[in-house]
């Protein structure tokens, strides 16, 4: 608490970027289809790390990807992948890197199906934000993720995909002590 407000328990108060993050952006719903690309590609980086790791090298991979241009990432190729591998400043592992430019592909494909990828995502949630804390995975997860490795995207298991709708604001998870607990 540098401020006097009450944050979850996992908000780093000593990082800016996570704080900042916690307060503006993390639950918070926001369904246009860049913001959505963008924070699925950026969870896939997330598995096996510490989202607080992915959010401090944001800033460079949106440069790296083009500032998340879907057309652009969707037509990577194998120089581009080397570039990524070679880029220090953002994740290398080059299963999450290939994946990243596959899942945007199917990314494309699912907006091409749906209208956008709100309305894919509609498919399988409610009407109304999810409250709920203490959880990693659900129903919900468990189905979109499902759905997403039926139609070829890796890296994208419940949890992550949990930590997605939540990024995203399908799921609201604000600890109870939490300022922002059911306020959005």
């Amino acid at each position: 608490m540098t401020d006097g407000k009450q944050r979850c328990t996992w908000c780093n108060v000593k990082n800016p970027k996570y704080v900042a993050y916690h307060d503006s952006e993390w639950c918070y719903p926001r369904f246009d289809d860049p913001y959505l690309y963008e924070m699925l590609i950026l969870e896939s980086f997330q598995a096996g790390l510490s989202w607080e790791c992915v959010l401090n090298k944001r800033e460079s991979f949106r440069m790296a990807y083009d500032d998340f241009d879907l057309d652009k990432v969707c037509a990577y190729g194998p120089e581009k992948v080397a570039e990524l591998q070679s880029n220090k400043e953002i994740i290398r592992n080059k299963l999450k890197i290939n994946a990243s430019i596959e899942n945007s592909r199917i990314f494309k494909e699912i907006v091409e199906e749906c209208g956008s990828f709100y309305a894919y995502l509609r498919r399988f949630c409610p009407e109304e934000t999810v409250f709920e804390t203490g959880k990693t995975t659900n129903a919900l997860s468990d189905a979109v993720s499902v759905d997403l490795r039926r139609r070829g995207m890796k890296f994208v298991g419940s949890t992550i995909i949990y930590s997605y709708l939540q990024a995203i604001g399908l799921i609201c998870s604000h600890e109870r002590e939490c300022f922002l607990y059911k306020v959005l």
